[in-house]
């Protein structure tokens, strides 16, 4: 079944009130990218959000650039940002694994 996507007002609201992830909306996706600790520092930083991902069954899209990852959230199979996103966007933003 899938996950019933954000309305504008919803989305603002999970973005910008109390609690919120520190993430930016572009094109449709969250996009949060850090800047880590060389590219061993990347490697173990995906693989802590790997592992948050795995038990949230939600896997971001992930770009390593030598010490830069850049991940981006959406639910595909509704076509729009959920609160599956929101929830593991949260989880994420506790990642210190591989960070300067």
């Amino acid at each position: 079944m899938t996950e019933p996507v954000l309305s504008d007002a919803e989305l603002g609201e999970a973005l910008f009130g109390a609690g919120a992830p520190e993430w930016d909306l572009i094109g449709g996706h969250l996009v949060k990218t850090v800047a880590c600790d060389g590219f061993v520092g990347s490697l173990a930083y995906v693989n802590e959000v790997g592992g948050l991902a795995e038990a949230a069954n939600h896997h971001p899209d992930i770009d390593i650039r030598y010490n830069r990852v850049t991940l981006a959230l959406m639910t595909h199979d509704s076509g729009g940002i959920t609160y599956k996103d929101i929830d593991l966007a949260k989880q994420i933003d506790g990642v210190t694994a591989g960070l300067k």
